[in-house]
């Protein structure tokens, strides 16, 4: 039974969040704030770490940044501003997801599935060992090499950290390669129909995707954008 951290100063969020992560079998501890989370997660770090961004005391990059000193922890932030600076800085910082308030309950089980699982291959190489039952075979075009079973991503051999949404709209385009697909098309795939985010969302995403391609291929160009129509993988 993986443990998860819930901290948030809502206690809206703290109960429902809670009620629903135990009836999916996770053990759940809760704290209201960064500061009375900080300690006690140095201490004994959970399996999961779910931080609101902004909470009195301390928000949840500054918890993060701390607990970066001596802990690896996966950690998936919530927030209800859309501010893409605070993402970055939170990404930058370590972060696995994000997510926008207001979210379905099933959107962030599924992000929190994706997250572990992701954790717990993290040390084997991209679309190594053996399948087991229920899994799908690693994605590859070229140089890219997407394995959906840990949600990690490797492009000439070199890992790429996507959080989970970027990984979702990266499988999506590259599943067909030479297909256009439109902004909605992309949403469709990294959300759940219970969730809207707006066209500027899918195009912040997949600028970040191009850079963290870049950082390890400065010439990356295989993600191509079609004004007023969408995106759509270069065909091998």
């Amino acid at each position: 039974m993986a443990t998860i951290a819930l901290v948030d100063d809502d206690e809206n969020i703290i109960t429902s969040v809670s009620i629903f992560l135990e009836g999916e079998g996770y053990h759940v501890r809760t704290y209201n704030d960064g500061a009375s989370a900080l300690t006690a997660l140095a201490e004994d770090p959970p399996d999961l770490g779910i931080f609101d961004i902004k909470m009195p005391r301390m928000d949840g990059l500054e918890l993060l940044r701390r607990l970066r000193q001596s802990s690896n922890i996966p950690v998936i932030f919530l927030t209800s501003k859309d501010d893409e600076f605070d993402e970055a800085l939170g990404l930058n910082l370590g972060a696995d997801d994000y997510i926008t308030k207001p979210f379905s309950q099933r959107l962030l089980g599924e992000r929190v599935k994706a997250v572990l699982r992701r954790a717990r291959g993290q040390d084997a190489p991209v679309g190594s060992g053996p399948l087991e039952p229920g899994d799908s075979k690693p994605l590859e075009r070229g140089s890219l090499v997407l394995d959906p079973n840990r949600h990690a991503c490797s492009w000439g051999g070199e890992p790429v950290r996507l959080t989970v949404t970027e990984f979702l709209i990266l499988q999506a385009l590259a599943t067909r390669p030479g297909y256009v697909k439109s902004r909605d098309n992309l949403m469709d795939a990294a959300y759940d129909d219970q969730v809207y985010v707006d066209d500027r969302t899918i195009d912040s995403h997949i600028k970040r995707i191009r850079k963290k391609f870049r950082e390890v291929d400065k010439s990356f160009d295989a993600i191509e954008t079609l004004y007023g129509v969408g995106y759509r993988y270069k065909e091998d």
